[in-house]
């Protein structure tokens, strides 16, 4: 339709056709008109917006609105700003969807396009996309990040006291500096398969493993809680991560010795080293002894306590200590100086020593001493506890001992349910033994177990009573 316009800008020509954006007198917008020879039309008439015309328009005193094809148009505010806009009618109301600012920040000419064909179909099938863009919104404005969630899980979810102490360490180390201010939606499957082949790569594959399974329950809680988000974990399966040899390693009483011996030419802190043999010689967990504070050892009585907080059966255990472990406990004790830790992070004197750092050592240790054509596998820290308990077991040590030592509690059968003894004597003795028996080992010498303590306490009832 022909439209009469005041003198054209800016006059382009194309194929015979000039083209230049002017004041339309008949809708009272600045637009691109077209005109040749013959007629002059509105481009708002027709819907033909482009990208020169949307920046070619210019504020007025009031705002204003250009249509474009579909029911979109774009409002021009007084301050110049250019919002693409969308009116549209949904079970007999009016609503009106904004989908966002024109410009290299905002959309396109050709996404807001797109975004209204979306809409329409929304509406085609009776959704409000102006209701659901509030939602999101609102969603977004509300959600928690990775890191709420993290912490309401460790608080809330069933677990025992030492799992839930384990988890948070590794929370609070491995995953929190990482994505704690994250919303759920920006942590991705690369992201959690990128994160954990760092942990593998720097000697933790087990850390690694625990990071994406952490990570899996927590996601698994916030949608148990009405989130709408997928879980990346499920995508990163943890043999991708990293794969782990059968858990029945033991060492030998010559691997003992190939251990032991190299790990004095390891490139290592002597804490290290000493926490290395503490843990053979008292077959605790990794976490028991990394956890392990100054209050909880008794020089006196040679007895070290672990509150039960930070046991795997919630119940405190006594690792009653040779001779041996004490020396090993009083050089720890000398090396911590101010920390409450026996084994402080070489960084932070109010921190324990980190969880891969044994690992790395393991890995030197078995690395140098294959280097060297020794016999010594590969092996975990929580083998030398396996170690401890199979070699005891050989040597004729009573087995309820041993078992005592590991804290092992059978509540299953009668058997677990009516013995309460703690056999401290028997156990004392027992772990005398083993000290002596592995410095013989190391030295290249037998040693002749001495199965019974030679004084036995009798048990004899009150004669006052």
């Amino acid at each position: 339709m022909a439209q009469s316009s005041d003198t054209v800008r800016g006059i382009e020509a194309s194929d015979g056709i000039l083209s230049a954006l002017s004041h339309c007198k008949s809708c009272d917008n600045f637009g691109r008109i077209a005109e040749n020879r013959l007629t002059v039309f509105c481009v708002e008439e027709v819907g033909m917006l482009t990208d020169v015309a949307l920046k070619n328009l210019k504020p007025r005193e009031k705002a204003y609105k250009v249509t474009d094809r579909d029911g979109l148009y774009v409002q021009v505010s007084t301050s110049g700003t250019l919002t693409f806009r969308l009116d549209y009618r949904l079970h007999g109301r009016r609503e009106t969807l904004t989908l966002g600012k024109y410009g290299p920040s905002g959309l396109s000419l050709a996404r807001a396009r797109e975004a209204t064909i979306d809409a329409k179909r929304a509406v085609f099938e009776g959704r409000s996309p102006a209701q659901e863009k509030q939602r999101d919104k609102r969603r977004i404005k509300e959600a928690k990040s990775f890191g709420e969630f993290g912490e309401r899980w460790l608080v809330k979810a069933p677990m025992a006291d030492s799992t839930r102490a384990m988890r948070r360490s590794i929370f609070e180390r491995e995953l929190l500096p990482v994505w704690k201010n994250r919303l759920l939606t920006e942590i991705t499957p690369d992201d959690l398969r990128a994160h954990c082949g760092k942990i593998v790569d720097r000697g933790a594959p087990a850390t690694a493993i625990h990071v994406r399974d952490i990570l899996k329950q927590i996601y698994g809680f916030a949608i148990l809680h009405g989130e709408k988000v997928a879980n990346p974990a499920d995508d990163v399966g943890p043999a991708s991560i990293a794969k782990f040899v059968p858990k029945d390693r033991s060492l030998s009483p010559t691997e003992i010795r190939v251990m032991l011996k190299q790990l004095d030419h390891v490139a290592t802190l002597p804490t290290i080293r000493l926490g290395m043999r503490l843990f053979l010689l008292t077959m605790v967990r990794k976490s028991e002894l990394q956890d392990a504070v100054w209050d909880e050892v008794d020089f006196e009585n040679a007895v070290w306590t672990i509150p039960k907080e930070r046991m795997k059966r919630s119940k405190a255990h006594n690792v009653y200590l040779s001779q041996q472990c004490l020396d090993i406990m009083i050089a720890l004790k000398t090396c911590a100086g101010n920390s409450r830790y026996l084994l402080p992070s070489r960084y932070d004197a109010d921190a324990p020593m980190s969880r891969a750092t044994f690992n790395r050592v393991t890995y030197a240790v078995v690395e140098r001493a294959q280097k060297e054509g020794l016999p010594l596998e590969p092996f975990t820290v929580h083998d030398l506890r396996r170690t401890g308990s199979t070699l005891l077991n050989e040597l004729g040590f009573n087995s309820d001992w041993i078992e005592k030592c590991l804290a092992h509690e059978d509540g299953r059968s009668s058997r677990g349910v009516y013995n309460k003894a703690e056999y401290e004597h028997q156990r004392r003795h027992m772990m005398q033994e083993w000290s002596d028996i592995i410095d013989a080992w190391v030295a290249g010498q037998k040693r002749v177990p001495v199965l019974i303590p030679p004084s036995m306490p009798m048990l004899v009832p009150d004669p006052a009573l």
